[in-house]
C-alpha cells in the first residue's frame, strides 16, 4: 500500500476507550515501520493469517488488513487494547476478519508472519518468544519493534534464544525493528514465585506483571498502613497487579468478600495464583477499572495506580480510577491510595471522592485515605 493511504488509515485510529488527549496518539513510528516492513510478506501471501501481538489500539491489526491480509489473529494482554482494536475495526476495518484470541490459541499452522510490539518487560518478551517459537511453522518470520528509547540490547539476546536467524534494522523515525526466523523450540515460561518476609505473603507472578514476584516500594508503603484499615464486608484491590494487596485484605478479614481487578490478563491470572499460594479467598476480575462493579457496592477500595499512559507520564488513568472508586464506594466508604508524591493527587481525591487525609509518607510515596462523601 502506498505511504499516503497507509498514513490515512493510521490517522483515522482512535484511542477510545483508552485515555484520549491531544498529546496522546493511537499509533507511532514503530507501528508504521513494522507495517512497511511487513508489506511484501503480506502481499506475497494475502490468504495466510497475520499474527499480531500486543497491538495497542489497532494500528498493526488494521494496518495489516489495509495491506491486504484477509485474516488477522491478535492477542493483547490489555482489555482496553482489545476493546480499542474492536472499536477501530468496527469503524475502519471493512471486510477483514480480525480475531482476538488467547495467547495459547494464537498460532496456526499456516501462519508465516508475526508482528510484535516489543514489551518493556524482558520476562514478557521471553514468554512470548518461547510461545511463538514452540508453536510456529519453520518458515515463520517475526518482525518485532518499538521506539528506540524503549529498546535494549538484552531484547536482542532474548529473541536470539528462540530463533536461529536474527537481524537488527537501521533506525527509522526513532524506531527500530528486530527480525527473527527459524524458530527453536523452548520449554514454556513458568510463573515467578517469591516470598515477602515482612508481610509473610507468597507472591506468584506470570511474566510481565509489574514488579514480578516481589513487592514494589509503593505496595510496601501501602501495606504499612494496613494496621488502621476500616471494617469492610466488601473490599476491592483496584489495578491489582500480582494481587498482594488483595491477599493482605483477605487475610486480614477472612469473612469479607475481596475482589482483585485489573485491565491486564496476566495480572488477573497472577492474582489468582497468589491467592491460591496464600490459601485465601479472592475473586479475580479482568475489567476496565471498575466497570463491572455496581454502584455503592464496596466499603473499601485500595489502589496503587499506574502513572504512565504508554510511555508518557500522565494522570489520566489515575483520575479515571479515582472516579470509578467514588462510584463504587458506599457513602462513608474509603479509598486508600499510594501515589508518587510529586504527582500531588490530594486535591483531585478531595474533589472526586471526598475528605482526604495522609496516612504515611516516604521520600517518594504518599499514602492517603479518602472518605466517600454522602451523595
Amino acid at each position: 500500500m502506498p505511504a499516503a493511504p497507509l498514513h490515512a488509515r493510521l490517522a483515522g485510529l482512535r484511542r477510545a476507550p483508552d485515555i484520549e488527549a491531544p498529546e496522546l496518539r493511537a499509533w507511532d513510528a514503530a507501528d508504521r515501520y513494522l507495517l512497511e516492513t511487513a508489506a511484501p510478506f503480506i502481499a506475497a501471501a494475502p490468504d495466510r493469517p497475520v499474527i499480531v501481538v500486543d497491538d495497542t489500539h489497532g494500528a498493526l491489526s488494521l494496518g495489516a488488513a489495509a495491506l491486504g491480509a484477509s485474516l488477522v489473529r491478535g492477542h493483547s494482554d490489555s482489555l482496553i487494547a482489545r476493546r480499542a482494536i474492536a472499536q477501530n475495526a468496527q469503524r475502519l476495518g471493512g471486510a477483514v476478519v480480525i480475531e482476538s484470541v488467547a495467547l495459547e490459541a494464537l498460532m496456526t499452522p499456516d501462519a508465516r508472519l508475526a508482528l510484535v510490539r516489543l514489551p518493556r518487560s524482558l520476562d514478557r518478551l521471553d514468554a512470548l518468544v518461547r510461545h511463538l517459537a514452540a508453536t510456529a511453522h519453520d518458515d515463520l518470520v517475526v518482525v518485532a519493534g518499538n521506539m528506540v528509547k524503549h529498546m535494549t540490547p538484552t531484547q536482542n539476546e532474548v529473541l536470539r534464544r528462540g530463533f536461529a536467524q536474527f537481524d537488527v534494522t537501521l533506525a527509522r523515525g526513532k524506531a527500530r525493528l528486530l527480525i527473527a526466523r527459524g524458530p527453536i523450540a523452548l520449554p514454556p515460561a513458568e510463573p515467578a514465585r517469591g516470598h515477602d518476609p515482612d508481610s509473610g505473603l507468597q507472591i506468584v507472578a506470570l511474566p510481565g506483571v509489574f514488579a514480578g514476584a516481589s513487592l514494589d516500594i509503593g505496595t510496601r508503603a501501602m501495606l504499612s498502613t494496613f494496621d488502621s484499615l476500616p471494617p469492610y464486608e466488601t473490599a476491592i484491590d483496584l489495578a491489582c497487579g500480582s494481587g498482594v494487596l488483595a491477599c493482605a485484605l483477605a487475610r486480614n478479614d477472612a469473612r469479607a468478600r475481596v475482589i482483585a481487578t485489573d485491565v491486564s490478563e496476566i495480572a488477573v491470572r497472577s492474582a489468582a495464583l497468589t491467592a491460591e499460594a496464600n490459601a485465601v479467598r479472592v475473586e479475580t476480575v479482568l475489567d476496565d477499572g471498575l466497570a463491572a462493579q455496581p454502584d455503592a457496592s464496596a466499603d473499601l477500595v485500595v489502589l496503587n495506580p499506574p502513572f504512565h499512559v504508554g510511555a508518557a507520564v500522565h494522570t489520566g488513568i489515575a483520575l479515571r480510577l479515582f472516579t470509578d472508586a467514588a462510584r463504587v464506594l458506599r457513602p462513608g466508604g474509603e479509598l486508600r491510595v499510594v501515589w508518587n508524591s510529586s504527582l500531588g493527587y490530594r486535591p483531585a481525591l478531595e474533589r472526586l471522592v471526598g475528605p482526604t487525609r495522609q496516612l504515611a509518607r516516604t521520600p517518594k510515596f504518599t499514602v492517603t485515605a479518602s472518605r466517600r462523601r454522602e451523595r
